[in-house]
């Protein structure tokens, strides 16, 4: 079962294909096959910051 990449909660909603989001801690990812390929924090304006670099190691972005 998927779980979120910041705090591990089963708590997610479904934003669009292969996107989801945490209601727990407010995380949006993207799913590429069975790995987390994106990680961003919703603003409160509702724009995303990356937080790739916290979550994923460097040979996980240099894939992107």
């Amino acid at each position: 079962m998927l779980r979120c990449p910041s705090c591990n909660s089963h708590d997610l909603g479904k934003v669009g294909t292969n996107q989801f989001y945490c209601w727990n801690c407010f995380v949006e990812f993207t799913v590429a096959g069975d790995e987390i390929s994106a990680v961003f924090q919703v603003e409160e304006d509702g724009s995303l910051s990356s937080l790739n670099d916290l979550f994923l190691d460097e040979s996980d972005q240099a894939a992107l």
